[in-house]
């Protein structure tokens, strides 16, 4: 049975981690699913948790760049931008160091790290207190819609790992930006750091080579049950509507004002909502591609990938 901790049972949650045990912690963009990184067992046992391919490399959480410095290699680019957006939701992949102590399992046999300092409080408060990197991809069965609540995380994890920390919904609501630094800078994922926020620190991004370096790179990802229509003007029989915009019809609205930063903290605890068997499908409405709203029709297509023939 899977221990629901509070905000203030950090303790405990340290008390597993440092076991080996999968403990599952809010950060500022989805849920977390934490296991010790260096533990070859506790890395291989969050796999089996979320049936998730070995050869998808995991995202290792730190609590400031000094932690980071000890695992990974660190160029001028990433320096600048670990300086201007961390703690918060970008990932790095660089590479690992020969000493860092990383399972080679949580990078999936690669000679990089995917690498981030999250913003959340309790998440760094967590991460503070077990004092070693903790490889925490969403807390959700692989390819599946990510956690934003701690509710979420048990639907689909009870039983299968040892605790979740309870502290509130997260405020972004997607997965981190990822950005690959092992060669020209590349936007493997992208996220609520846009592509034109890391140009303006790096300058122009590359095209991401054809190797899956981080998470949320496969072509079926973050997918509810129900097949997903995109850029739908309204819904078809059987079909629940999520609305974006002005839509009185919609069954529910990601933001009825158009604010795609509203939009993508509903984004997946909406999906989840009408992911119901009374439907035959999910209607999207268009979503604007600009800023963060890239990042919102990547998750989207990812989603509806499996349903194209």
């Amino acid at each position: 049975m899977t221990e629901l901790l509070q905000a203030d049972d950090i303790p405990r949650a340290v008390e597993l981690l440092r076991a080996g045990e999968l403990v599952a912690f809010p950060t500022e963009t989805v849920y977390g699913l934490g296991g010790d990184a260096t533990n070859d067992r506790a890395v291989a046992a969050i796999f089996a948790a979320k049936d998730r391919p070995n050869f998808n490399p995991l995202i290792v959480h730190l609590p400031d760049t000094s932690a980071a410095r000890r695992i990974v290699s660190f160029d001028a680019r990433a320096e600048q931008l670990a300086a201007t957006f961390w703690p918060g939701p970008l990932t790095l992949v660089l590479p690992r160091r020969a000493d860092c102590g990383v399972s080679l399992l949580a990078g999936a046999g690669l000679d990089s790290l995917a690498v981030r300092v999250p913003a959340h409080p309790a998440a760094r408060d967590l991460l503070r207190a077990v004092d070693r990197p903790i490889a925490a991809p969403s807390a959700n069965r692989s390819g599946r819609l990510s956690p934003t609540t701690a509710a979420h995380v048990m639907s689909e994890l009870d039983g299968r790992i040892a605790a979740v920390l309870d502290a509130g919904p997260c405020a972004v609501g997607l997965e981190s930006t990822v950005l690959d630094l092992t060669g020209a800078a590349a936007l493997l994922r992208p996220g609520a750091i846009t592509a034109e926020q890391l140009a303006e620190v790096v300058g122009p991004l590359a095209a991401p080579g054809g190797s899956i370096r981080s998470p949320g790179m496969l072509a079926q990802h973050y997918a509810p049950a129900l097949p997903l229509r995109l850029n739908a003007t309204g819904a078809r029989p059987g079909e629940a509507l999520l609305g974006f915009g002005p839509a009185n019809d919609a069954t529910l609205n990601l933001s009825p004002g158009g604010d795609l930063v509203e939009a993508a903290s509903h984004l997946f605890a909406y999906l989840r909502a009408l992911d119901l068997p009374q439907y035959s499908g999910i209607a999207v409405m268009p979503i604007p591609d600009t800023g963060i709203g890239a990042a919102i029709n990547d998750r989207l297509r990812r989603g509806a990938a499996k349903r194209e023939t």
